[in-house]
């Protein structure tokens, strides 16, 4: 096995640097995405079409699957890579997507502005069947659809008066297309993702929309058999709905897509990234690892379990964070520190860690012994980066984590005792939690607020009624852990 120059040391950690846009399945390349995307059998379940909710937390990439089956058409290769998953035909399966649907649906303050105004429950359940109906109108027979199809999509209001006004054209409209469908054994997928932002993330409009959201199609779902829904929903608004909700909600839940990681799948993603992001990393990485190829996916690292990455992970970092394994053996610290607090480690974190230690130590000048390409410390280093990147991308979902950071900076260091930090969020309270005024926490008292931070990862519960908060978001909070080194 050669030893690499410099320069191609240098040219692998360009190439890792710029292996993903930021983690974010929403900024990638379409045409680089399925070499990007790496399918995990046991997410796929998600288009089985009996399931209708697909759960899973921030950052775990339920966005990358409703790209990859929703947006850009992947299952026919995913379908060739596992022929036994129960996936549709593809060849007669449409998807649609229903949420977000930018210009023909209304903007955040508008929804707002509706929800305060509607108090009715029946109001939401009617508004997304409304939309829903222009979303498939190319697909209706339109008679007696004109009021609803007429006003513009910005304006809800508008909407759901025509969409009353049609009386129960809509429905049979649909069941129409549901029979035809049926007749020619196809499939309409209708996806629904990013329900967060719906009302600029404002926590009590969100929490009615996502159940107005699963009521209809808690009722459809029984109705309709070949047009089907796609709820890719957070788990903490999955919660919140499933408390709300009925017996119709308790049966979708049942049969569930959760969108969660074992380590194994995580380095498989991972290697994948890093093996298509050229032909000399691939090359690199075939030292450790085998791969398999497919013409839509690229290459396919055959991973079945953590310890399979190990070798690899050895040959670009070494086995330890440090002299000896008392610093940590590497490939358990890289997902290690990138887990929230609930244990999980997010797939997003991960690919952002390497791809900032691959910036770090190419601008660093000084270069790791062949064959290895990282050193620990720009590891280190770069996890300070990712958190701090994590709690500034979780504003456009949580708009609250900005008055959360404020209010923390009156206790500094971490752990804490539970009173004590319900003592300091409880300090201004009702003042504004984010840049905007109207931003409010997203729990009615900071007892809640702890609880609810503890069931998003962002706190841990530890023992003895402490409460610790994980690496991926202790710098980004502009948090340090007592007796750790402080910060300017």
């Amino acid at each position: 096995m050669s030893a690499l120059t410099h320069d191609e040391q240098r040219e692998h950690l360009e190439a890792i640097s710029q292996m993903g846009s930021f983690g974010r399945a929403e900024g990638e390349d379409e045409s680089r995405f399925p070499l990007s995307y790496c399918p995990i059998p046991e997410h796929l379940r998600a288009f089985d079409p009996d399931v209708v909710l697909v759960v899973g937390p921030r950052g775990a990439g339920k966005t990358e699957l409703f790209k990859a089956g929703i947006e850009l058409g992947l299952l026919p290769a995913i379908g060739r890579l596992f022929p036994k998953l129960r996936l549709p035909p593809a060849e007669k399966t449409t998807f649609v997507k229903a949420f977000p649907l930018g210009r023909e649906f209304p903007d955040g303050r508008g929804l707002k502005q509706f929800v305060a105004n509607e108090r009715a429950g029946d109001a939401l359940v009617d508004l997304w069947f409304a939309y829903l109906v222009r979303t498939l109108a190319k697909n209706l027979d339109q008679t007696g659809l004109e009021a609803l199809l007429r006003p513009a999509g910005g304006d809800p209001a508008a909407v759901l008066q025509g969409f009353r006004a049609c009386g129960q054209r809509p429905l049979l409209a649909l069941d129409d297309l549901d029979a035809k469908l049926e007749r020619e054994n196809g499939y309409l997928f209708v996806g629904y993702d990013e329900l967060d932002t719906f009302g600029q993330g404002d926590w009590h409009t969100v929490n009615q929309a996502v159940q107005g959201l699963v009521a209809l199609w808690s009722s459809m779902a029984r109705r309709w058999r070949r047009i089907r829904a796609k709820l890719f929903l957070r788990t903490d608004l999955y919660d919140r709905a499933g408390v709300r909700s009925g017996a119709d909600f308790a049966k979708l839940a049942a049969n569930r897509a959760d969108i969660t990681w074992s380590d194994g799948s995580l380095y498989a993603m991972l290697i994948k990234r890093i093996a298509n992001a050229s032909d000399d990393l691939l090359a690199y990485c075939s030292a450790k690892v085998r791969f398999d190829r497919d013409d839509t996916l690229g290459h396919i690292p055959e991973i079945r379990n953590a310890a399979d990455a190990r070798p690899l992970v050895e040959r670009m970092i070494g086995p330890y964070m440090g002299a000896n394994a008392n610093k940590g053996l590497t490939f358990r610290w890289l997902l290690d520190h990138v887990r929230d607090g609930r244990g999980h480690a997010l797939p997003r974190a991960l690919v952002r860690l390497l791809e900032q230690s691959a910036e770090m130590q190419k601008k660093s000048g000084k270069l790791p012994r062949s064959p290895r390409l990282i050193e620990p410390g720009a590891l280190r280093r770069a996890l300070d980066r990712v958190s701090e990147e994590h709690v500034n991308q979780a504003g456009s979902e949580w708009p609250w984590i900005e008055g959360l950071k404020e209010r923390l900076k009156k206790d500094r260091e971490v752990p804490w005792g539970r009173r004590d930090v319900e003592r300091v969020l409880a300090k201004n309270w009702d003042e504004p939690w984010g840049s905007q005024g109207d931003v409010t926490p997203p729990a009615e008292s900071p007892r809640d607020l702890v609880d609810y931070l503890i069931e998003v990862g962002v706190f841990r519960d530890r023992t003895g009624g402490r409460i610790d908060v994980p690496g991926l978001f202790l710098f980004g909070l502009d948090l340090k852990r007592r007796g750790g080194v402080g910060r300017a």
